[in-house]
């Protein structure tokens, strides 16, 4: 991996995250909240823990291991999310600014928060990270599906047609 190859999954990733808060800002607040026995029980809570892993693994690259994840309680609607994914997306974009090649090599040891240590080359991490935010994506997908919503696709060659 290589930092074009960064700098287009981040792309593809802004995309796929505002695409699905466009479709969950047209559900009511108790469906917004509704309990649908998910992973992260409601369309808020696994929204809040994509963005809640965006964060905490830049922070990580950053130097810093933060003890917990963001907190869903206190995202109570879809623009209090936006709002926080904005700054978390603003911040990405100047980390990933100062990439090269080599540095996606770099090894990154961090403490997560049951207080292990890990370390992972960053281009892995940057993976993981991509790829665990699609996985909740499609778990968001199917619960707007089950209260009613429409969901807009997010396949990655979508993205690159409409790119």
């Amino acid at each position: 991996m290589n930092t074009q190859d960064v700098e287009f999954l981040n792309e593809y990733n802004r995309w796929a995250n505002a695409r699905m808060l466009d479709a969950a800002s047209k559900l009511g607040s108790e469906q917004f909240t509704a309990n649908l026995k998910s992973s992260h029980q409601s369309v808020r809570d696994t929204l809040a823990h994509i963005l809640a892993a965006e964060w905490i693994w830049l922070e990580r690259w950053l130097g810093t291991s933060p003890k917990a994840l963001l907190d869903p309680a206190d995202f109570p609607t879809v623009d209090s999310l936006k709002t926080r994914w904005s700054d978390v997306e603003a911040n990405y974009q100047a980390f990933i600014g100062t990439l090269s090649d080599e540095s996606l090599e770099k090894v990154i040891t961090y403490t997560n928060t049951r207080g292990e240590v890990w370390k992972y080359p960053l281009a892995e991490m940057i993976q993981h990270v991509m790829n665990h935010s699609t996985y909740h994506r499609g778990q968001v997908t199917t619960m707007l599906r089950q209260l009613g919503a429409e969901v807009t696709p997010l396949d990655l060659l979508v993205f690159m047609d409409v790119k």
